[in-house]
């Protein structure tokens, strides 16, 4: 492991929220959005975008993005930052201009390097601000045609930034983009070279990174002013790539990850086991979403798995136990994480354009598998705001439901780009990362 000494480590004011990736509490919904799921790590926010937008209607601004990359937009104040691998390209699209669909489509890594970078626009205008290479190298190893070598999300507490490139480093820059610390894991040994994509997720002064591969897996808590390690516990998992979720619960805070072996909550202070349950699925991508006292887990590849976990029951192992309210074995996301917007969750099939719901607390379906007008393949994970989903499609399509217990579209969109990557939603704006682009849709500004 390799770590840089900090270049500053002044102390944290006391109001900086304690954010995750997975977890509650900004007091600021409105203006930042600090992780891929937001401010609640729920992936709803309280302000209110346009639902309607092309590309020459509510594109307040279009800005180009350099290399590849899925993860998903944050923003913080005045800034949108994105993580991209410069001199990755995208594989051509077969005819009719649609991505490639999943399934066995390995990559070979590139021969020459790849420079794994932060950049930061600016929210008026879409002007590049700063861009920070956090480090520069031939890939280790290649990956799945329809992933990237900058797939996991930025996170931030408006003093810092942490980009998790996976096998090419986690690190730690101030919002000015200069490197504060950064660590160095190694080369993950990825389930068939289909490559990288956990998250790390952060609580109070702890950021967590989940390590799961075909060598020995493992999770880890370290200082995020500092990059010292707290704690790693070895896991028993094959690859997957969720990210994990911090919540607390009853005094406890705990890290609650996904897996198909396994699921589990450590203990954020020291890595204690604190429970287990039954696996999900092969290839676990979905992350967990918590709300009330239950979490939810899910998976989707050779198989499916969707279950419900009560935080207040759940001790030791709680395989057939009442700490599983109930679980639901079809038409679950593979790489979508679902939506848990008041007492819905939504949930998409595999990664096919059909959409699910169900009531939180029993599991009782509300409408689904319906299949959504005007998509075709989602990797993006459903996002709410102002009583709408919002479902974006890898082929540039988008589609707005009505938030309710019936399946109602209310608009559709389409833009020149295609998404894999969630969007980030602060105020009345939108932020949507394409492969090629990055747009801010909003409506006119009466300037």
């Amino acid at each position: 492991m390799r770590k840089l000494p900090a270049a500053c480590l002044a102390a944290v004011a006391v109001f900086l929220l304690g954010l995750s990736v997975s977890m509650a509490g900004s007091s600021e919904p409105d203006t930042n959005w600090p992780s891929w799921r937001g401010p609640d790590g729920t992936g709803v926010a309280s302000g209110a975008p346009p639902i309607e937008w092309a590309e020459d209607k509510n594109v307040r601004w279009k800005s180009d993005i350099p290399g590849l990359g899925s993860a998903s937009p944050i923003v913080w104040g005045d800034r949108v930052f994105i993580l991209t691998a410069i001199g990755e390209t995208a594989p051509a699209a077969p005819a009719g201009g649609r991505p490639r669909r999943a399934g066995f489509h390995g990559v070979a890594a590139p021969t020459t390097p790849i420079d794994w970078a932060v950049i930061a626009y600016d929210t008026d205008d879409g002007s590049e601000v700063w861009r920070r290479v956090a480090r520069s190298q031939v890939p280790y190893a290649g990956k799945h045609a329809t992933n990237s070598y900058a797939s996991a999300s930025a996170i931030t507490d408006g003093e810092h930034l942490w980009a998790f490139f996976g096998s090419y480093g986690l690190h730690c820059l101030d919002m000015d983009g200069n490197l504060v610390w950064e660590l160095d894991f190694g080369a993950m040994q990825a389930r068939l070279g289909f490559g990288e994509g956990a998250s790390p997720a952060i609580h109070g002064d702890t950021i967590v990174v989940i390590w799961d591969q075909e060598a020995q897996s493992w999770i880890g808590a370290f200082n995020k002013h500092t990059g010292d390690e707290l704690w790693r516990v070895d896991r028993d998992e094959p690859t997957t790539w969720a990210t994990p979720f911090i919540v607390e619960h009853d005094g406890v805070t705990q890290v609650i990850t996904s897996g198909p072996n396994r699921v589990r909550s450590y203990d954020l202070a020291d890595g204690k086991l604190l429970w287990e349950g039954p696996g999900l699925t092969a290839n676990t991508i979905p992350s967990p979403i918590y709300a009330d006292g239950v979490v939810y887990l899910a998976a989707g590849f050779r198989g499916s798995a969707l279950m419900a976990v009560d935080l207040s029951r759940a001790q030791g192992k709680i395989d057939g136990t009442d700490a599983i309210r109930w679980r639901i074995e079809r038409d679950t996301p593979y790489v979508a994480t679902p939506l848990l917007l008041d007492n819905i969750v939504y949930y998409t099939k595999s990664i096919n354009a059909i959409i699910s719901a169900v009531r939180a607390g029993s599991g009782e379906k509300l409408f689904g598998p319906q299949r959504i007008d005007g998509l075709s393949e989602i990797y993006a994970s459903p996002t709410a705001a102002n009583g709408y989903v919002y479902l974006l499609g890898r082929d540039g399509g988008a589609t707005v439901l009505r938030h309710g217990e019936e399946y109602e579209v209310v608009a559709q969109n389409t833009l020149d780009d295609g998404f894999d990557a969630s969007p980030a939603i602060v105020g009345d704006s939108l932020y949507l990362r394409g492969r090629t682009s990055l747009y801010r849709i909003a409506e006119p500004s009466g300037e």
